[in-house]
């Protein structure tokens, strides 16, 4: 990702709580005009709340030190599993997060992975901590970030410090963004989450990205979410993601606006499935589909269990049964029923791949096809990165329409963010499919 140039207004500062407006308003007052005759003045967009937890949960879960939610609420389980990861590398057992330990769970991850072992799937902050910048050079605005830390809970440490992207300049005048960053523990960030909300700037839209499991009971995450226009998740980050989706449907079950990155992640693959039964004589034919077939990277089922929700809601099939089989592909297989009493048959196949890719989870290839040989409805899609040699060795008596999903040179997380910054939550297609995702998991949680 290449940044624009920049002017730098005020480099990281460290500052008391207390001063923080007071900080921003003389930073402002200062650079009215700059020494090369230039204008400085702050953005009017809106402010964005980054909620960003060290990565220490993440690592401790990947390595099995951890089963609990990535939250960054560093409870008792989370400082059991970081004794047992220093007493294992022979740390000092202090139950707290520190760099040394961090940078340690890095290297025994590389070292696992480079040893062969499938199980190990870490899906790291896609674009770094560059990637606020970028979104914030696109459009300038107020960013305050949350870093909530599984250190000795002290008080809450604060930096200001603004920047003018150059391709942002009108005439003589520079349109700037401004940074607040609030590092403590999660306990610490909720005593101060008045001051979080103050610091939300009134008049302007508001968005929260929440880069961590959702935790409905947090009441920071509550605050948070009421101020906001909308809430930004990614479930390809989602640590447990049948769990974390269960719990994004109780958001929206409590009218909360949430979007999810990783479902504007699908739209090539919905348009390439309603595209190839466009044709009159197919479209006819679609509800003769009872056959489907998923491939996904392993890592992250969100994907795939977001598409066949779509493709059920779309064909109006209700899930009747969940069974978990297993073996190399950690087989799933979901029974549904459609409006004429027939039964669907689908299957969830996750993929080891050797390389993993920018996004745990990307879905791989699907079918679509039926035991009825006369209608002409199978369908075969895949990553253009991939192949649908899975798919195609399926064969069978039918003809298949096939077609590659490319990736879309603007599904950059940095867009897809800039894209939910234009438009409203609330999109219906995603709500009906979470409905019937929300189904599929019951029955999951009924088979226990």
């Amino acid at each position: 990702m290449t940044s624009a140039p920049l002017v730098s207004l005020q480099a990281p500062k460290d500052i008391s709580i207390d001063d923080i407006e007071g900080e921003l308003k003389a930073i402002w007052q200062q650079y009215d005009l700059t020494e090369e005759g230039i204008a400085a003045t702050r953005a009017s967009t809106f402010t964005m709340v980054i909620y960003e937890p060290e990565p220490i949960q993440s690592l401790l879960a990947v390595l099995g030190f951890y089963t609990g939610p990535v939250d960054g609420i560093a409870g008792g389980r989370t400082a059991a599993a970081i004794k047992a990861a220093q007493k294992t590398y022979k740390l000092a057992e202090t139950g707290y997060s520190n760099p040394e330990l961090i940078e340690r769970l890095k290297k025994a991850i590389t070292e696992e992975k480079e040893s062969g072992i499938a199980s190990i799937y870490y899906s790291p902050d896609l674009a770094g901590a560059g990637l606020a910048d970028a979104i914030a050079l696109a459009n300038p605005c107020r960013i305050i970030t949350l870093c909530p830390t599984a250190e000795a809970d002290e008080r809450v440490k604060v930096q200001v410090s603004a920047y003018c992207p150059v391709q942002k300049r009108n005439n003589n005048t520079l349109t700037c963004c401004e940074y607040v960053t609030l590092r403590g523990t999660a306990e610490a960030l909720e005593r101060i989450g008045g001051i979080i909300t103050e610091l939300m700037i009134p008049e302007l839209p508001k968005f929260l990205w929440w880069k961590a499991s959702p935790e409905p009971d947090y009441s920071l995450f509550q605050r948070l979410a009421r101020q906001s226009r909308t809430i930004i998740i990614d479930s390809s980050t989602f640590a447990h993601p049948t769990e974390d989706l269960l719990e994004v449907t109780h958001l929206i079950e409590q009218k909360m606006p949430v979007s999810d990155l990783n479902w504007a992640r699908l739209a090539p693959w919905l348009e390439l499935t309603a595209q190839a039964f466009d044709a009159p004589e197919r479209r006819v034919m679609v509800k003769e589909i009872d056959q489907v077939i998923i491939d996904h990277e392993k890592g992250n089922e969100a994907q795939a269990l977001m598409y066949l929700g779509w493709l059920a809601s779309r064909l109006q099939w209700q899930p009747i049964a969940y069974k978990y089989e297993g073996g190399d592909y950690g087989i799933v297989k979901v029974t549904f029923k459609s409006d004429e009493k027939s039964f669907i048959e689908t299957e969830l196949a996750a993929i080891p791949l050797a390389d993993f890719g920018e996004v745990l989870g990307d879905l791989i290839s699907l079918r679509l096809s039926s035991t009825n040989l006369d209608a002409d409805v199978c369908t075969v899609l895949c990553s253009s990165t991939i192949g649908c040699m899975r798919m195609e060795a399926g064969g069978g008596a039918q003809s298949c329409y096939v077609q590659q999903v490319t990736p879309l040179s603007d599904q950059t997380t940095e867009t897809l963010i800039g894209n939910q910054l234009q438009r409203s939550a609330g999109d219906l297609l995603y709500l009906e499919s979470m409905a019937v995702m929300t189904a599929i998991l019951s029955l999951k949680s009924e088979q226990g």
